[in-house]
């Protein structure tokens, strides 16, 4: 994807063009080779690092104009600092092999038109002093550079990248993510779930994506992708596949005969009605010491207005004791939600505080008070946080 993105950016193409060693790593754009003086009047070579700001599988016009240094912070030939570019100077890991040294700004009036006006502008900078010493110093080897750069998402995650949290967000690799049931909850699931850099997503349910599951999941569908019932994970995975490649569909419902292929992931969300298949997932996964969260509202109509709960439950090797008291293993049949009453808000707050307490779980979000059962009352306005963990 590295090479891809330059080839189909002019900016960064031209850089490569010229002879810089260009590269593009977790949504950054770095340039090797950038000679320096070092506080010891020496000649070395740094790197320099920009965020990028990307339209699909090209540049736009950068956003900002910090930029990031791996090196010594450049200084002039009596080995004084660069006052003119100095910005900060914190060691901070952006990501995976991207560990930072100093951030320079040199802010022109209009901004930078694009990255090869940034690049340059400051290797050009940080280079005067070493091509004063000597004028064989060049940042332009015609090296070609590149990592194996793979990734989940099918472009780069820009939005970790501009906000220096590619470090965190990376705590969530390598996870086989397991989502059972897509309906009006599990459905949000797999859409907040797809953009993370999890390793794997694998959905589950049996059911037709009909005319009242549009009412409470996300996206809008055409009147003519109704008419093709689709299975409900074939309908999200050709969303979601846009952006997330690790999807894998299993239409089917759990029962004995499939549930092995549940234990296969490292994490599992619930978001079904079927107590008994449900029973049956959760005492696996227990056994299997995996992970999970369970999700359910539970709705009625009280005085002509909808009165309810929205909850999430957390069980894990270490803390499952409360799963009885919290988690009905009942068919939901005759509550107003499995009437199809258009709660799309309420599934979206239920998937949304389930992941955020996955994402806690996995160290992306700190997690002080360590419960596993949320319960938020709608009447109420109350989110009711119990069963802490020792």
């Amino acid at each position: 994807m590295s090479q891809e993105l330059i080839n189909r950016s002019p900016d960064l193409k031209r850089l490569r063009d010229e002879g810089f060693e260009i590269d593009v790593i977790n949504g950054y754009a770095l340039v090797h080779h950038v000679p320096y003086v070092n506080s010891n009047k020496e000649i070395n070579y740094g790197t320099l690092v920009s965020t990028l700001c990307l339209a699909g599988d090209k540049t736009i016009k950068p956003d900002n104009h910090v930029i990031h240094f791996i090196g010594d912070h450049p200084c002039d030939k009596q080995g004084s600092i660069l006052s003119g570019i100095q910005y900060t100077s914190t060691q901070q890991v952006l990501a995976e092999g991207i560990s930072i040294n100093h951030s320079f700004s040199n802010k022109p009036q209009s901004g930078y038109s694009d990255y090869y006006e940034k690049f340059t502008t400051y290797i050009n900078v940080i280079m005067a002093p070493a091509y004063s010493m000597n004028d064989l110093v060049t940042a332009k080897t015609f090296r070609t550079v590149g990592t194996n750069n793979e990734t989940v998402f099918n472009y780069y995650d820009t939005n970790s990248s501009r906000a220096n949290i590619i470090q965190i967000s990376q705590k969530l690799n390598g996870l086989k993510i397991g989502i059972i049931g897509l309906g009006g909850t599990g459905s949000y699931i797999l859409d907040l779930v797809c953009k993370t850099p999890v390793s794997e997503i694998h959905i589950f349910d049996g059911d037709i994506f009909l005319q009242h599951n549009a009412f409470r999941a996300p996206g809008s569908p055409s009147a003519e992708e109704l008419e093709e019932q689709s299975y409900k994970t074939q309908y999200f995975f050709n969303i979601y596949n846009n952006m997330h490649k690790k999807i894998t569909c299993h239409n089917e419902y759990i029962d004995e005969s499939n549930i092995q292929e549940v234990l296969l992931n490292d994490f599992v969300f619930i978001s079904i009605d079927d107590g008994a298949a449900k029973k049956l997932i959760i005492d696996n996964l227990l056994e299997s010491f995996i992970p999970f969260i369970d999700v359910g509202i539970g709705i009625e109509v009280v005085n002509d207005s909808l009165i309810g709960d929205v909850r999430v439950t957390t069980g894990t090797p270490e803390k499952n004791d409360h799963l009885s008291k919290r988690i009905s293993f009942s068919n939901s049949v005759d509550d107003d939600y499995s009437t199809n009453i258009q709660i799309a808000e309420l599934n979206a707050l239920n998937a949304a505080l389930a992941v955020i307490k996955w994402k806690k779980h996995y160290g992306f979000y700190q997690d002080n008070y360590l419960e596993h059962d949320t319960t938020y009352s709608i009447n109420m306005g109350e989110l009711i946080n119990e069963d802490q963990s020792a």
